[in-house]
């Protein structure tokens, strides 16, 4: 049986990172200019990983499937930004810092891998300060800190609700300097269709220019993938509608071991659902738990009567509303991590007490913090979230609670990959969310823009030059190998078949269909008969899919619904990947939730002993089961423990 090797350094938990950049093998600046690298994405991870290369004088060649770089999806990131700095003396430490993220993962993250990510965050934040990127202040000058969900320290740096898109804008900035300088050949519009291996190594990529619809073939000595996640799968979710799994899809499908697919991450505070012929979901960023409090009616008649629209939540007295979170787990109240509160808000409205006309939703109120703090400050610290929920629903949130339902956010899972962030196949990187290391079954919050910077800035530029010290002496690979023509052909192949189908179904219809399937069986709640009853839905839908998709257009051609449904082809069949890992793991852990495994108070109940590992999935070929190797996750120095947010 295939060994899985993490390539986890030896030496006491705090100093791997150090024992691993002592003993490294680097490359020289005359020879990084002798060597290619290409880097898929320009989010956070993608953007801060080709700034960095190209600034040590490697060659890199950037792919986004957007107009800019800028408009990568981590700009809609909205509340903030871990590390363990410790401004607020409150008790914070780099430790504490990996040991929230290991616990709020249930214990299904690899220890070395987080602890590094803990050790470098503080790097983040001065890096981000040199930038340029306005972080909050205090009235000293300071730089602020807010609490999230899964701590019970401040150690959140924000900017507004604006987070996400001052730190793009920031390694943007970086990439845009590397790009002057002519160090990075910045290629937008090209979606990556496939990567190229030549002699088992990971050598190029397949891309297809989104304008023109010509594919073009690029060779490098090495490729990362910043892709980002793939929760679009359930059609409905916060990330943009063009944010898709493909990229790493297609690796896997070229011999990289995919981990972990079940483990994705329900956010709790979203605006619901509003009609059906939505496409798309808004979050609500998490630091608003920080305060308002979240309450449904104590009353079944009250909930009747807001469902109803007779009754607004302003008319519900205080002696009527039963803050459920607070009542639960006393010690984080509000600041749960975002598996505990999402599943708890599932509850109360499975229970009857929604708040909206559907039923699926609670409240989000901040009158609390209005009459303790005044409107100016509470609209200081999120007058933007709260006009932009106001934009969407024509509710004042000043004046009336938020509704807020659970919605699909985040990929836990991804491409499995070592300690040096490569994945199975030698020279392939993954970074960010499109990689599974670092957050086990649940993402505390203000996490993802941590990692995928981490990676970026800090990781991956030394790590890389373990696996190209060697390659100074390969010179470059030409385009016309039989290796790229032979990659071309199938994607046109491909592409031809989905164009002569013209069937009667549009993409976007089928890819609703999908969604639905995915949350009804493999949503918040999974239990072994819905998901092998969602196995078989999954692959009578490719079937579908594949013999009545409409494709409108020449594929030759700017062609959006070709792009959308090359995206679905994959998401069908992620989908049902995920179901088979859901399956296989008979337990419940952070995001993945098994009804069959709870305990008498409704929380995830582990089994350490038979699920311990990673799920490394192997692909076997079209329409054949997956094989599925582990990755044991051997705890040296935390001990593991049932969750507790109640002391």
């Amino acid at each position: 049986m295939t060994q899985i090797d993490s390539k986890i350094p030896q030496g006491p938990l705090a100093e791997k990172w150090k024992n691993y950049k002592d003993h490294q093998k680097l490359v020289n600046p005359a020879n990084k200019r002798r060597l290619d690298v290409i880097v898929v994405g320009t989010g956070l991870a993608g953007a801060s990983a080709a700034a960095s290369l190209a600034e040590m004088g490697f060659n890199v060649l950037n792919f986004c499937i957007q107009d800019s770089p800028r408009r990568a999806h981590s700009i809609a990131a909205q509340g903030g930004i871990n590390a363990a700095k410790n401004y607020q003396n409150d008790g914070d430490s780099v430790y504490r810092l990996f040991y929230d993220t290991i616990k709020g993962g249930d214990y299904r993250a690899r220890e070395a891998n987080v602890y590094r990510l803990a050790e470098v965050s503080n790097s983040i934040i001065d890096q981000c300060v040199a930038q340029g990127v306005p972080f909050a202040r205090e009235y000293g000058g300071l730089l602020d800190n807010r609490s999230f969900g899964g701590a019970q320290v401040s150690r959140t740096f924000y900017a507004r609700g604006q987070t996400g898109q001052q730190l793009l804008l920031g390694a943007y900035s970086a990439l845009s300097r590397m790009i002057g300088l002519n160090k990075v050949k910045m290629y937008t519009r090209h979606e990556m269709l496939d990567v190229v291996k030549i002699d088992g190594r990971a050598r190029g990529i397949i891309a297809r220019n989104l304008i023109t619809g010509k594919i073009e073939r690029f060779s490098a000595h090495a490729v990362v993938v910043a892709t980002g996640g793939y929760v679009n799968t359930f059609f409905l979710s916060t990330n943009a509608m063009a944010s898709n799994g493909s990229a790493a899809w297609q690796c896997y499908k070229k011999g990289a071991y995919f981990a972990n697919p079940c483990m994705v991450q329900i956010h709790p505070t979203c605006v619901p659902v509003h009609g059906d012929y939505q496409s798309k979901l808004t979050l609500m960023s998490e630091s608003l738990r920080n305060d308002g409090r979240i309450w449904v009616p104590k009353k079944l008649e009250d909930a009747k009567a807001l469902q109803a629209g007779t009754k607004k939540g302003k008319d519900i007295p205080e002696e009527d509303r039963d803050y459920y979170l607070e009542r639960r787990y006393p010690a984080f109240g509000n600041l749960v991590p975002r598996d505990v509160a999402s599943r708890a808000a599932k509850e109360r409205c499975d229970a009857g007490f929604g708040v909206n006309n559907t039923g699926l939703a609670v409240f989000l109120d901040f009158s609390d913090a209005i009459n303790r703090l005044g409107k100016d400050v509470v609209k200081a610290k999120y007058g933007n979230l709260f006009d932009m929920y106001e934009e969407i629903t024509n509710d004042d949130p000043y004046e009336t609670p938020m509704m807020i339902y659970p919605a699909l956010h985040y990929s836990m899972g991804g491409l499995w990959v070592d300690y040096e962030l490569q994945t199975s196949i030698p020279g392939l990187f993954a970074i960010g969310e499109a990689n599974f290391s670092d957050h086990g079954a649940n993402r505390l919050g203000a996490s993802a823009l941590m990692q995928g910077l981490a990676d970026g800035y800090f990781v991956l530029p030394y790590t890389i030059q373990n696996y190209l010290s060697d390659q100074i002496q390969v010179p470059r690979f030409s385009t016309d190998l039989p290796e790229f023509a032979a990659s071309e052909k199938a994607i046109k192949d491909r592409i031809q078949k989905l164009m002569s189908i013209k069937g009667k179904e549009s993409v976007d219809s089928i890819h609703k269909k999908l969604g639905h399937i995915m949350w009804e069986y493999i949503g918040m709640a999974r239990d072994a008969e819905g998901l092998k009853e969602a196995i078989q839905k999954l692959k009578d839908l490719k079937k579908e899919f594949w013999t009545n998709v409409h494709i409108p257009g020449q594929a030759e051609d700017l062609n959006v619904e070709l792009e959308k449904a090359l995206r679905l082809a994959d998401f069908i069949e992620i989908g049902t990947l995920m179901a088979h890992d859901a399956l296989d793991r008979a337990e419940s852990c952070g995001g993945h939730f098994r009804t069959e495994h709870q305990t008498e108070e409704g929380e995830a109940l582990r089994h350490d002993d038979k699920f311990m590992y990673v799920s490394c999935w192997e692909y076997q070929g079209e329409d054949k089961d997956p094989v599925m190797l582990k990755e044991d996750l051997n705890y040296e120095f935390v001990v593991p423990q049932t969750r507790n947010y109640k002391k």
